[in-house]
C-alpha cells in the first residue's frame, strides 16, 4: 500500500471510528472531570474493542487510530493513547507473567496503564533520569519475586494518569554514572508500599501528576527488558507512539479546517461570505496544505515503522516536529478566522486551543525532534 493512500477499507474504518467518537465517547468525555482519569471512558474503549485493536495495532493502524478518535473526541483519543503509552512497554518486552497479569485488564479498560519517564531534571533529556534503583540482596527480593531486588527512590513529574494509575512503567538509575546505559525499566503496580502521588492541574484538561517514590520495593520479576537496558525499552516506545502523536496533532488541524470551511462558507462580511475574500480563502488553502503535508509525513513514518526500515527515528521525530507545529498553527489561524466566539468557554476551537499546545512539548519537545533529524542525517 502506498503511504500516500488509505484503502477502501481502511477509510470505511476511519469513518466508523468518528462516528463512534461522536456518538457514543464525546458524551461519555463531556461528563469527566477535568484532570481525572475518566474510567467509564477508558471503559468504553475497553467495550468498543478500541483499546484490543489499539494493543495489536501496528504503526499505521495507531495512527488512523488516533486521528480519527481526534477529529471528533480529543479526551477519547488521549485516553487510549495514554493507555498505549503505559502498557506497549509490558507489550514488548514484559515476561509471560507481567503481560497475562495486566494486558487483558488493559485491553478491557479495567485497568489504567501510565508511562514513568520524566522527572524534575529530566525531561527532554530522558537520558540525565535521577530516580534512584538501590540494590538489595536477599532471597526474597522486595516486591514479592524472589531473589534480589531494588528500592526505588526519587520523583517523577509530567507523568499522564498520575496519580490515578494502576500500575505504571518507571524508568530507574539502576547504574550511577552511565548515561542511558544505567536505566532499567520497571513495573510497579500502584499499591505498592512507599509510592504516592498528587495530580497536577494542566492548560489541558488531561489527568497529569508527579510521583513520589521513598524505598518503593522491586524485583527482578518487576524488570521489564533487561538490567541497564531500559532505555531501549523507552526508546523503542516512543518511537511508535511520536508518529502517532503526530496523527493525534493532524486530527486536531482536521476538526479547525473542516470548522473554518462551515464558518467561512456561511459566515457574511463585507457584502458576502468570508470565502469570497482572497486573505481569507488562501489562508484557508494553507491551513488545508499544511494538514495534507502533516499527514503524508505520519503516515510515511508509521509505514516506516511496520515495514522496519533503518530510518525510522527520523521519520518518526520528522512526523511529530512537522504535525504538532502545524496543528498550532492550524488552530491558531482558525480561531482567528471565527473571531471572538472561538474564544468563549466550550467553543470547539477553544478546546482545541487548550489542547494543541502540549504536543509540541510531551514525548520530545519540537527542538529535540530538530535535533533527533539532524543527528541521523549527519550520522
Amino acid at each position: 500500500m502506498p503511504v500516500f493512500s488509505l484503502d477502501p477499507a481502511q477509510k470505511s474504518w476511519c469513518d466508523e471510528l468518528r462516528t463512534l467518537a461522536a456518538d457514543r465517547l464525546r458524551p461519555l468525555a463531556e461528563k469527566g472531570e477535568p484532570g481525572r482519569i475518566n474510567r467509564p471512558l477508558v471503559a468504553a474503549l475497553g467495550e468498543l474493542g478500541l483499546l484490543d485493536r489499539m494493543l495489536s495495532a501496528g504503526a499505521l493502524d495507531l495512527c488512523l487510530l488516533r486521528e480519527s478518535l481526534a477529529h471528533e473526541c480529543t479526551e477519547a483519543e488521549t485516553a487510549l493513547a495514554l493507555q498505549g503509552l503505559g502498557s506497549h512497554p509490558v507489550l514488548r518486552s514484559g515476561t509471560d507473567e507481567q503481560r497475562a497479569r495486566w494486558l487483558p485488564e488493559v485491553a478491557a479498560g479495567r485497568a489504567v496503564a501510565a508511562f514513568a519517564l520524566s522527572e524534575p531534571g529530566a525531561g527532554s533529556d530522558a537520558a540525565a533520569l535521577a530516580l534512584t534503583a538501590v540494590p538489595q540482596d536477599g532471597p526474597d527480593g522486595p516486591g514479592g519475586g524472589d531473589g534480589p531486588g531494588w528500592l526505588l527512590t526519587g520523583e517523577k513529574r509530567w507523568i499522564s494518569n498520575a496519580p490515578e494509575a494502576d500500575f505504571y512503567t518507571v524508568f530507574a538509575r539502576t547504574t550511577p554514572g552511565a548515561g542511558a546505559r544505567g536505566v532499567t525499566a520497571f513495573l510497579v503496580p500502584a499499591d505498592r508500599p512507599g509510592l504516592t502521588g498528587t495530580p497536577i492541574e494542566m492548560l489541558s484538561p488531561h489527568p497529569i501528576g508527579a510521583l513520589a517514590l521513598d524505598s518503593v520495593p522491586v524485583s527482578a520479576a518487576d524488570v521489564l527488558g533487561e538490567v541497564d537496558r531500559g532505555f531501549r525499552v523507552a526508546m523503542d516506545t516512543l518511537n511508535l507512539f511520536r508518529p502517532s502523536v503526530g496523527a493525534f496533532a493532524v486530527g486536531m488541524a482536521g476538526a479547525a479546517l473542516e470548522a473554518t470551511l462551515a464558518h467561512t462558507a456561511d459566515r457574511t462580511a463585507f457584502g458576502g461570505p468570508l470565502k469570497d475574500l482572497q486573505s481569507v480563502s488562501h489562508q484557508v488553502a494553507e491551513m488545508a496544505t499544511r494538514t495534507e503535508a502533516a499527514r503524508l509525513l505520519v503516515y510515511a513514518a508509521a509505514e516506516a515503522y511496520d515495514t522496519g526500515a533503518p530510518d525510522v527515528p527520523r521519520r518518526s521525530a520528522m512526523a511529530k516536529l512537522f504535525a504538532t507545529e502545524t496543528a498550532q498553527y492550524v488552530v491558531d489561524a482558525a480561531v482567528q478566522l471565527h473571531g471572538a466566539r472561538a474564544l468563549r468557554r466550550g467553543h470547539l476551537l477553544e478546546h482545541l486551543y487548550r489542547e494543541v499546545r502540549a504536543p509540541r512539548i510531551y514525548e520530545g519537545a519540537t527542538e529535540v525532534q530538530r535535533t533527533i533529524i539532524a543527528k541521523e542525517l549527519y550520522g
